[in-house]
C-alpha cells in the first residue's frame, strides 16, 4: 500500500468527518450505513452490526434522550466495552487470533443479549428521521 496515498485519503475522509460531526442526523445515518457494511463480515457480522447501535442507544441514554432501556441493559453493554478495552482480560490480546475472540466473545453476547433492546432502539431511531 502506498503510504502517501493512504495518508491523502485520510486527509479528505477526517475533512469529510468535521462537516459530518457537527449534525446528528448525518451522525446516525452513518452509523446505520456501518450497521449494513458490518453485516457483511463472515461468521460474526450480523453481530457486529449491531455495534453501532450499541454505541448510539448508550449515548441516547447518557443524553437522557432515550430512556426506555434498562439500566442493567446499558451496564452490561457498557461493561462489555470496557471488557473489550481493559489490558489484563482472560486471554492476552498479545496472542494474536486468540487474544481478540474472547473481547469478541463477551461483546457478542452483550449484544445477543440485548438484542430486543437493540432492536426497540432501531425501530425508535427510524421514527425520528
Amino acid at each position: 500500500m502506498d503510504l502517501e496515498l493512504a495518508k491523502s485519503w485520510l486527509d479528505k475522509a477526517t475533512g469529510e468527518a468535521r462537516t459530518v460531526i457537527g449534525n446528528p442526523s448525518k451522525v446516525d445515518e452513518i452509523l446505520i450505513q456501518l450497521e449494513e457494511k458490518l453485516k457483511e463480515v463472515p461468521a460474526i457480522g450480523e453481530t457486529l452490526s449491531n455495534l453501532p447501535t450499541m454505541i448510539a442507544m448508550i449515548k441516547a441514554w447518557v443524553t437522557k434522550e432515550y430512556t426506555v432501556v434498562s439500566p442493567k441493559v446499558i451496564a452490561c453493554l457498557v461493561g462489555a466495552v470496557l471488557y473489550l478495552l481493559k489490558k489484563n482480560d482472560l486471554i492476552s490480546d498479545s496472542i494474536p487470533v486468540i487474544g481478540i475472540a474472547d473481547d469478541l466473545a463477551v461483546l457478542g453476547l452483550a449484544l445477543k443479549l440485548s438484542d430486543p433492546e437493540l432492536e426497540a432502539f432501531k425501530k425508535w431511531r427510524a421514527g425520528r428521521a
